[in-house]
């Protein structure tokens, strides 16, 4: 007979909200989305079915927390990337790559963060994570719209020509890694032979495509206004 596997300790010194929610992120990765049940995130830790609900309140609770977990790893693979560069096209651009590079290291969580019908939009934890992907993100926008604290709204006090700026890169650099993940670029991508994979394509869109500060047109490919 098998030996009977034991669950990982020490829960009792306050481990076992990050441990359900690893549980939480291993059942999206192997049974997505429709998989991720209170249930299924308890048995994945290998305790209690009750343990999500006490520490959680309920899914929106687990799925809320989750997405934090995963805004707040997007904000640092962004700065990651763009570490030590100063403000100017090399650190817009690789910005832009530690987003797409963030999507493709976990495409579950990724469009998980997006489901906002499926989040409790007031949870302070992604109210917060939030703010960080967005300060992160503001790194795209050449020059930063401006440096704001932990507890600022950092969209909040843009100008309206900086708030199109804003929604045309971030729909740049989503709808890049969004293409990415679902596959949709597979047969550009083998067009004349070109590119070696998807991912190739993306990042000579990124070299190729200038994202310009407020003011005028805000992409320009090849670098025309």
């Amino acid at each position: 007979m098998a030996k009977q596997q034991t669950p990982a300790r020490p829960y009792h010194h306050g481990s076992l909200p990050d441990a359900l929610l690893q549980a939480a992120e291993t059942v999206l990765r192997r049974d997505g989305l429709r998989g991720l049940t209170l249930r299924a995130i308890a048995r994945e830790a290998g305790v209690s079915h009750t343990a999500p609900q006490h520490h959680f309140g309920d899914t929106a609770g687990v799925l809320s927390e989750l997405a934090a977990s995963g805004h707040r790893r997007l904000a640092a693979a962004m700065s990651d990337h763009a570490h030590g560069m100063p403000h100017g096209k090399a650190h817009s651009k690789a910005t832009a790559r530690g987003y797409i590079d963030f999507a493709v290291d976990n495409p579950d969580l990724f469009r998980l963060m997006s489901r906002n019908e499926l989040l409790d939009p007031e949870r302070p934890s992604l109210v917060e994570a939030r703010r960080m992907s967005a300060r992160g993100l503001a790194g795209v926008f050449d020059p930063a719209p401006h440096e704001a604290s932990a507890t600022d709204d950092v969209f909040a006090e843009l100008s309206a020509s900086q708030a199109v700026a804003m929604t045309a890169v971030w729909a740049y650099v989503h709808g890049l890694a969004s293409l990415l993940i679902d596959n949709r670029l597979t047969r550009l991508a083998a067009a004349d032979d070109a590119f070696r994979d998807p991912h190739e394509l993306v990042d000579a869109v990124i070299e190729q495509t200038e994202i310009l500060p407020s003011g005028g047109s805000v992409l320009a490919a090849d670098g025309k206004r």
